[in-house]
């Protein structure tokens, strides 16, 4: 998934922000808290994508069970 590797991409990125802020860096810790808020907020994407994937899924085999026993 494209999303998924962008959430572990975001996450090396802000290692450097959170070892700064450990060090006592306070702006450091507010980058780190809107790094947060992005992977929180593509983290809830990959799980509607996810969710409308089995549902699509969900459809095709119901539909085809229809098809086939509406034939007999």
């Amino acid at each position: 998934m494209e999303k998924f590797d962008c959430i572990v991409e975001i996450v090396e990125a802000a290692k450097a922000d959170i070892a700064k802020f450990e060090g006592g860096n306070k702006t450091a810790g507010t980058r780190v808290r809107k790094t947060m808020l992005q992977i929180k907020n593509l983290a809830h994407e990959i799980r509607k994508d996810i969710s409308a994937m089995k549902s699509s899924k969900q459809l095709s085999v119901s539909s085809k069970q229809l098809s086939v026993s509406s034939q007999e």
